[in-house]
């Protein structure tokens, strides 16, 4: 057998002749050409025609892409891995051509389509193309056969999609070629023979062939991968077999749609490889996937099963008599991430436990926060990737996903730095698409679960504007910067069903709310209808809705047991030998007003620090606390020192001060 490969081009007499015997392989596509394709088709090649009033050898030539074969360069057969949907399309519009030329021009048209049989010789009728055995004998009787295309035309449907299509685009060529005098359909006829050219590109070598497809850019209908595990997996099946595992096949993926189908093969490939691919699906897919069952355990054990619950895990439609709105609720929000590396262990555990309900539903609450948190900390693909595929194992092996020590879990140093990006400027920290879902998932816990948001635009915007006006009420109630340092806070933030308007942002607070915030008066959004229920908007608001919202997650995504690395001792190493913290938060205070929220204390500590090159450390909002606290005479912590600081508002209210300010 020949290794070569073989690139030729070609005119359409050469195409249609002997040296060829094109098979339409039965893991390709259906013919799924319409009238839209052909149309473009025909109208094309007149345009390019009468472009060029020439004759039609002086005419140069016109390229219709090319196809891939695999096939052996001594055989005229060759399985056609791409070109399909032309090959199939020029030979419905040279059997339309045929039907309308006379009888002798006619016959030189079919030499083209089949070359007839002998009596004499005792030879078959050989078709230029053979369709998919689904539409072989339908094709060849109605299109290829001289006497079948008349009443193709009479037919009222055909029995499948492609046969309709190719009915639909017989009915249309045969209009447009009877608007035509009969000379011009023959000089058609004569351009599309003589000047008309496809490169042939020919391979003996399957893989080979794929690669080649995948990198020409045609105009015909992708082959994927899939397609060609089709053929490998059910061209395995004994004869008696194969048809019915054909239809299995073709309709899951039709159920699920080509993209979705996949996809899904995604998926199953990283169930089983636990890693980041390292080569192409279809090599992956037999080395990791296929190798470890038989096609039919791979079908009925494997894909079936996986493909029902990929549909409802997408499609957040999971059943079950009880808990199944639960599920479903932490499904619609994973679906909204901007990845999608938590579907492998998703569909492992789904698969084996889809009839325990109530590990279903703490298995995806638990799921749900730790995709959060890694979306929120920024976690890259392989760090994602590694986790996840962690989960997988654990699922396989039958491990107590529910321990603190599982893959599944969020650590306290995770929930830590969570909760540190959660409460600093996340509008500057995370992406437009990651910080609108997170800010999406905060409403519909503010709603209590009953928002919708099937909105075609959904933006983040700020209520205390990023650069105010000068002479604005926004200056009044925020004088200096530091007063400013929440405004990129999920405190400061507000959801919009319309895009961003950057002379709208700048309004002041009343006109903002009615001209921007809302459509008639009113917002969707719960976080944004808590900002209009305020007539002024000031530091001491923003920092009470940041320690409301930030609650809502903490307890949502359980994280009270964050921990940060060394987070105790360093607490108490920086308030016992360093010094310099007590007079940056008198500081702090000092630029603050004399008062302040934790939360603006924190920030403003930040700033003095980072100015005066000092250390900021993960554990700066503790050692500001302790710092407080043991500079305060009202706290059980209070070490006998300098009585700084006091609680105007009273314990547990978040507001301190400098003592006699």
């Amino acid at each position: 057998m020949s290794k070569t490969l073989a690139a030729h081009e070609q005119p359409i007499s050469r195409i249609f002749c002997n040296e060829y015997v094109f098979q339409i392989p039965p893991y390709q596509r259906p013919y799924s050409w319409t009238t839209e394709e052909a149309g473009e088709l025909i109208g094309d090649l007149l345009g390019f025609m009468r472009a060029r009033p020439l004759a039609v050898e002086e005419m140069p030539p016109y390229f219709l892409g090319s196809i891939v074969l695999i096939k052996d360069e001594g055989s005229p057969n060759g399985d056609v891995v791409d070109g399909q949907q032309r090959l199939t399309t020029l030979t419905i519009l040279l059997a339309a051509i045929r039907a309308n030329v006379s009888k002798a021009n006619a016959s030189d048209i079919t030499q083209l389509i089949y070359e007839k049989g002998s009596q004499i010789l005792g030879t078959q009728d050989r078709f230029r193309l053979t369709l998919r055995e689904r539409d072989r004998e339908f094709f060849q009787k109605y299109l290829q056969r001289e006497d079948g295309f008349s009443q193709l035309l009479e037919l009222s449907d055909g029995s499948n999609d492609s046969q309709r299509n190719i009915r639909s685009n017989a009915r249309l060529f045969d209009e447009k070629l009877k608007a035509l005098p009969e000379s011009e359909r023959l000089q058609l006829a004569q351009f599309i023979v003589t000047r008309c050219y496809l490169v042939v590109v020919a391979t003996p070598d399957l893989n080979s062939a794929y690669r080649i497809f995948s990198v020409l850019n045609t105009r015909g209908l992708d082959l994927s991968a899939t397609d060609i595990l089709k053929a490998e997996v059910v061209g395995a099946f004994a004869n008696n077999q194969r048809d019915a595992y054909t239809k299995k096949w073709e309709d899951t993926e039709e159920d699920l749609g080509r993209e979705s189908f996949n996809e899904l093969f995604s998926h199953i490939r990283m169930i089983y490889r636990k890693a980041k691919p390292q080569g192409t699906l279809l090599v992956e897919f037999r080395d990791h996937v296929l190798s470890k069952m038989n096609p039919q355990q791979f079908i009925d054990d494997l894909l079936l099963p996986a493909a029902e619950m990929y549909e409802q895990l997408t499609g957040a439609t999971y059943a079950s008599p009880v808990h199944a709105e639960h599920v479903n609720e932490n499904l619609k929000w994973l679906t909204r991430l901007e990845f999608t590396d938590w579907l492998p262990p998703a569909l492992a555990f789904a698969i084996r436990r889809r009839n325990q309900p109530e590990l279903m539903d703490t298995f995806f609450r638990d799921l749900e926060r730790l995709a959060y948190c890694l979306l929120i900390t920024k976690a890259g693909v392989n760090e994602r990737i590694e986790r996840f595929s962690r989960v997988t194992q654990e699922v396989e092996s039958d491990a107590n996903l529910f321990l603190p020590s599982s893959a599944l879990q969020v650590t306290p140093a995770e929930q830590f730095e969570t909760y540190g990006v959660l409460n600093g400027p996340i509008y500057e920290s995370l992406s437009a698409r990651a910080r609108t879902v997170v800010l999406l998932r905060l409403d519909a816990l503010v709603s209590g679960g009953g928002a919708s948001y099937q909105y075609e635009t959904v933006s983040v915007e700020h209520v205390l504007p990023q650069n105010p006006a000068e002479g604005s009420d926004w200056l009044v109630w925020f004088p200096t910067p530091q007063t400013r340092l929440t405004v990129h806070t999920l405190g400061n933030l507000a959801l919009l069903t319309r895009k961003k308007n950057s002379a709208a942002s700048n309004y002041e607070f009343s006109k903002k709310k009615d001209a921007y915030f809302t459509r008639n008066g009113v917002s969707p959004f719960p976080l944004t209808t808590q900002v209009l229920q305020h007539s002024s908007w000031t530091p001491t608001i923003v920092a009470a809705r940041q320690e409301e919202l930030l609650s809502i997650f903490e307890q949502h995504w359980r994280l009270q047991d964050r921990k940060g690395p060394n987070t105790e001792a360093e607490v108490i190493v920086a308030t016992m030998f360093d010094t310099t913290w007590r007079g940056d938060v008198c500081t702090a205070l000092r630029n603050l007003g004399g008062r302040a929220s934790l939360q603006n204390i924190y920030e403003q500590v930040r700033l003095v620090r980072a100015t005066a090159g000092r250390s900021l450390p993960q554990s700066l909002e503790a050692i500001v606390r302790r710092t407080l606290e043991e500079s305060c005479r009202e706290t059980d912590s209070f070490k006998d020192q300098e009585d700084l600081f006091v609680m105007p508002s009273g314990k547990g209210a978040g507001i301190w001060a400098l003592r006699g300010s």
